[in-house]
């Protein structure tokens, strides 16, 4: 059988005001028909190549690309990589299956849905009998034409994402069995009429996905249950689709999968209040460090709404002000975006002490620039973290800097947010001797600095992600959403535990 594979892939942030243009694509490498290398996709690949060994099936793989989230993607851009993409499809010729790794909020200019009308042009172009598989972020925006144009689609179960790999295995799996007309996937969809964040590293969204998965056949559960997937929507893309939809894909049997929807969207609402975590005021999380006992672990500091992977800028200076201006040092913080920072140190050189401005220079969500007495301690050309699946990610030539008072600051010239201890480490920072680490980042960080810490913490500032979901300035997202409103059914169709 021949499989074709590709992707375009960014999460749109429709607030934020500078645009995703062809240069966000290119900082992260550009897999192309004819070759070329992308960081984000390169375990998919390597994957995916394994499973069609496996089965003595043929990948043909197109163009593959991410950019780190921004605002909505240049239209021209969009249009020159989709029709690539497309180009590359009709020149791959017939193909018996179509997978496509996207991410599910990307907006372009002029298009609010841009893996729905990629899918319904891909759908065009090989037609109604050929199965289209999609793999999405669960941070996704499903829409209808996303569903009527795709076979298969199936979400990320876990957040952090540690589950990229299995998801696509399992998307695999369903697409050849679609393809071979050993199964006939149908899906319904349950919309939770909820804008918010679910971290799945503690209860109760870890009972929550193993039930998810329990109700699988490929678990154990049903087996005309062929996938169940929570799309929790990302919040700052301001689209129609915004919001949390639950989506389960039946073999044959429609009634089942709305039935098993509709339960999984009751469970959602019931445990609303418990997974809506409340903004913490950073003087309380600093208060709660310089409690904590001499030798402790070093407590982990999520600036979350300064989180690059969210379309924010990193390079906002709120949680370094307030640590210079409380007095507390010992504290590793990073990434951050600043390129100019980043050229002074390395024309300086290691070793180099100087008086260095730092930071709070793209915008009021940036604030102020921090001046500083740094040492520049170590340089490297072109640095890298541990991404998702363990590929490499760009941060480009980077620096660690040091200040008198303690403070170990990452600098980096690609806008990333941090993902992998590495980004401290492989500069040489020793993370475990710190008293705190701050990380630029929402959760992603998890999953390598959560075995480090005695306390992780998810700080408030006036980022560009500030959580305050009731207040999102949402134009043309309807308002009816939990928590805006305590009751988004009332007035406005059946009530979440209905039908």
């Amino acid at each position: 059988m021949r499989v074709f594979v590709a992707s375009i892939a960014t999460e749109t942030n429709t607030f934020a005001s500078l645009p995703t243009g062809l240069g966000g694509f290119e900082a992260m490498g550009m897999r192309r028909r004819a070759g070329g290398h992308s960081a984000a996709f390169a375990p998919v690949e390597a994957r995916l190549a394994q499973l069609a060994a496996a089965g003595a099936h043929e990948l043909v793989v197109g163009l593959m690309t991410f950019a780190q989230p921004l605002g909505p993607t240049v239209q021209a851009v969009w249009e020159a990589l989709r029709d690539e993409l497309l180009a590359d499809l009709r020149a791959s010729l017939p193909v018996q299956a179509v997978i496509l790794p996207l991410h599910g909020a990307m907006v372009a200019e002029a298009c609010d849905d841009c893996e729905g009308e990629l899918i319904e042009r891909v759908r065009a172009v090989v037609g109604p009998g050929v199965p289209i598989g999609v793999e999405l972020d669960l941070h996704c925006h499903v829409s209808e034409r996303m569903l009527t144009q795709a076979d298969l689609l199936v979400a990320y179960k876990e957040y952090p994402h540690t589950d990229v790999l299995e998801r696509l295995e399992e998307l695999w799996d369903l697409v050849i069995a679609t393809a071979e007309r050993r199964v006939r996937p149908v899906t319904a969809v349950a919309d939770c009429r909820m804008v918010s964040f679910w971290h799945t590293t503690r209860e109760p969204m870890t009972g929550f996905v193993r039930r998810m998965k329990a109700l699988e056949g490929r678990h154990g559960g049903d087996p005309r249950v062929l996938s169940v997937s929570f799309g929790h929507g990302f919040p700052w893309g301001d689209v129609a689709d915004n919001g949390a939809k639950v989506w389960v894909v039946a073999d044959g049997d429609h009634a089942l999968a709305a039935r098993l929807a509709a339960q999984l969207r009751a469970a959602v609402w019931d445990m609303r209040e418990q997974t809506h975590a409340a903004p913490v005021a950073l003087d309380s999380v600093l208060d709660a460090l310089q409690a904590l006992p001499v030798g402790s672990r070093p407590m982990v500091i999520a600036d979350r709404a300064d989180n690059a992977g969210g379309g924010a800028m990193s390079d906002s200076t709120f949680v370094l002000r307030r640590l210079i201006e409380r007095g507390i040092g010992d504290v590793a913080l990073g990434a951050f975006w600043d390129l100019g920072a980043v050229r002074c140190c390395r024309d300086a050189g290691v070793g180099a002490r100087f008086a260095l401005r730092v930071g709070g220079k793209c915008g009021p969500a940036s604030g102020e620039p921090v001046d500083l007495e740094v040492t520049v301690r170590a340089i490297a050309p072109a640095h890298t973290q541990r991404g998702f699946g363990g590929a490499p990610q760009p941060c480009g030539p980077s620096v660690w800097v040091s200040t008198s008072s303690g403070l170990d600051l990452v600098l980096v010239s690609e806008r990333q947010q941090v993902l992998g201890t590495d980004l401290f480490s492989g500069l040489g920072i020793d993370l475990r001797s710190r008293r705190a680490i701050v990380v630029k980042s929402s959760q992603h960080f998890h999953a390598e600095f959560a075995p480090l810490a005695s306390a992780v913490q998810y700080v408030d500032t006036p980022g560009l992600l500030r959580i305050d979901m009731e207040n999102l300035p949402f134009v043309k997202r309807s308002p009816h959403y939990w928590p805006r409103v305590p009751d988004p059914w009332k007035g406005h169709g059946a009530a979440p535990h209905g039908n």
